[in-house]
């Protein structure tokens, strides 16, 4: 082989490892930190609790693929949690109260989801609040609604005919909820990649005035983006109210920034445009087993709650830089 050649493979290699540690950073963190773990407590390596991380990383990740869609179009959603209450208290009542079927209250606690999705995109694209202001609006008064529907007391026994979503395992192996997270990031990937959709909700995150003047509709897709994240908030809260077969004042407390956090870490930028969403389950899974290996340690939930602050604030400066340099 000529020195030529010898030279460009050696290129090409460098190239695929800079991209590689670029654009997967965050899996090189999971995989050292998982390592740490590993050797700090015996409990942490076994396949129990991989699959208990894998359990509490299903909602938040499946919340996180709705947030990765806004933030790609330049926005933000901080209602995502208490969307994920409001509609797991529609979805209870109507089970338990008025004697539903179950599965036509699952439908029904999407529904709602991608109602209060459809609200947060009228606010955002058509009457052109801040998203900001519109979300965290609409995050209070989700949180006012699930108060005064279940009057801030717990719904348990909702219903043992949808359990397996959240609790059940496929051979007895893989958690039902993990296998439907799955399914959620390969849809939303190709939706992003392959779609018209996804290209466009890049362009507007991109450019919102280059978008607009090229043709694109930012108002209508603007708006889809957030349809599409009450869709994945719905779904979330269908996993997390089987999995727990009771619904909380509680429930889905901190969703939103814990699907941020993700989301950042695992390289989709706030300014929009930039990212994959796949990365987000990666975050996830690293914000999970932080907090799972925290917790064999023994470490103060009050620390713990320091340390998701400090991880939300490194990210975010993170990519600030990362754009500043790009800039």
């Amino acid at each position: 082989m000529s020195e030529a050649n010898v030279k460009g493979t050696e290129n090409k290699i460098y190239g695929f490892m800079k991209k590689l540690s670029k654009e997967y950073m965050i899996l090189i963190a999971l995989l050292i930190i998982v390592l740490v773990f590993s050797f700090s407590s015996k409990y942490f390596f076994t396949a129990n609790n991989f699959m208990t991380i894998l359990l509490q990383s299903a909602t938040v990740a499946i919340v996180a693929i709705g947030q990765a869609f806004i933030m790609l179009g330049g926005n933000l959603d901080l209602s995502l949690g208490q969307n994920v209450c409001l509609s797991s208290y529609v979805a209870a009542i109507l089970i338990k109260d008025f004697g539903i079927n179950p599965w036509l209250g699952l439908l029904l606690c999407i529904a709602t989801a991608m109602f209060i999705g459809l609200i947060n995109g009228i606010l955002v694209a058509i009457v052109r609040i801040p998203t900001f202001i519109a979300t965290l609006g609409v995050m209070n008064i989700c949180t006012g609604m699930a108060k005064i529907l279940s009057k801030s007391a717990t719904i348990s026994n909702v219903s043992s005919e949808i359990s397996f979503l959240g609790r059940g395992y496929l051979f007895g192996i893989v958690p039902v909820s993990a296998v439907i997270m799955i399914l959620m990031f390969v849809l939303a990937s190709f939706v992003a990649k392959k779609t018209v959709l996804g290209r466009y909700i890049y362009s507007i995150g991109g450019n919102e005035e280059a978008a607009y003047f090229s043709g694109i509709s930012v108002k209508k897709y603007t708006l889809i983006s957030y349809v599409m994240a009450g869709a994945c908030v719905g779904v979330g809260a269908v996993v997390l109210l089987s999995r727990l077969n009771a619904v909380t004042i509680s429930s889905g407390n901190a969703y939103e920034f814990d699907a941020v956090i993700g989301c950042v870490l695992g390289g989709i930028s706030l300014s929009g445009g930039k990212g994959k969403v796949v990365q987000a389950l990666f975050g996830v899974i690293f914000l999970m087993v932080l907090f799972n290996g925290m917790t064999q340690l023994n470490v103060n939930p009050f620390v713990q709650d320091v340390v998701k602050g400090a991880v939300l604030i490194i990210a975010i400066a993170i990519d600030v830089l990362r754009n500043r340099v790009k800039n």
